[in-house]
């Protein structure tokens, strides 16, 4: 899958409230530059499990394999297939 289809993959309920992935990447680089050295990197919308938040719309969209479980959260996730992707819709963006 291209970057640019995978940045309009629709996101499930997520602590930063995007829709889709890229609106997700945006908000959380905003936070990054808002926050500076205050920015935390293990909960930058509250939750540790933030990236699992991209995992599972990238998995359900059928950009990558793994399993969701029945409440729609990742049970299984090639993680270094996963963030390639990410990385492929971030390079995407510029």
């Amino acid at each position: 899958m291209h970057g640019h289809q995978i940045l309009n993959l629709p996101m499930g309920a997520n602590d930063a409230n995007a829709k889709i992935i890229r609106d997700y990447l945006k908000r959380l680089l905003t936070k990054l530059i808002e926050e500076e050295e205050s920015f935390n990197g293990k909960r930058p919308f509250g939750n540790s499990g933030w990236i699992h938040e991209l995992y599972a719309p990238l998995i359900e969209g059928g950009a990558i394999d793994g399993q969701l479980d029945s409440d729609g959260y990742v049970d299984s996730v090639d993680v270094q297939e996963a963030d390639t992707a990410i990385l492929k819709a971030i390079d995407a963006m510029v």
